[in-house]
């Protein structure tokens, strides 16, 4: 639960996002490229206690692999957007990478932890898109 808390103590920024925004499809394609599965994006625009407008969600089978993508999404995303994310939590111990670009928030887990949270239900009145390759 610790980095739900991070996303409650940083400020947004006041440009909003869209599904056809440059960071979006780089997060995706990035996930996708580092064979990510079950990726889901959860639309928060609609939420007013939101803290981004976008999650995007996938899992990974093994902590290297956790790893991998998430070392992937910030290379492409500050390659093509030239974006940093304000944070990033879980670099250690690779269960659950959350990384925060303020208006999108990635969560990279193993099955067993996204089982465990269940963000999808904690966000189920967000509109919810599954990505395949």
């Amino acid at each position: 639960m610790e980095q739900l808390t991070l996303l409650a103590t940083r400020k947004r920024s006041v440009a909003r996002i869209t599904k056809n925004s440059k960071i979006y499809k780089t997060i995706i394609q990035a996930i996708q490229e580092k064979k990510g599965e079950n990726i889901i994006s959860l639309d928060l625009r609609k939420i007013h206690e939101a803290v981004a407008d976008f999650f995007i969600i996938c899992e990974a089978k093994s902590h290297v692999q956790v790893r991998a993508i998430a070392d992937f999404v910030e290379e492409e995303v500050g390659k093509k957007c030239e974006e940093e994310p304000y944070k990033h939590e879980g670099m250690q111990a690779s269960h659950w990478i959350l990384i925060d670009y303020v208006n999108v928030v990635v969560h990279i887990m193993q099955p067993e932890t996204r089982k465990f949270y269940k963000l999808e239900e904690l966000w189920n009145d967000a509109v919810h898109e599954e990505h395949e390759d």
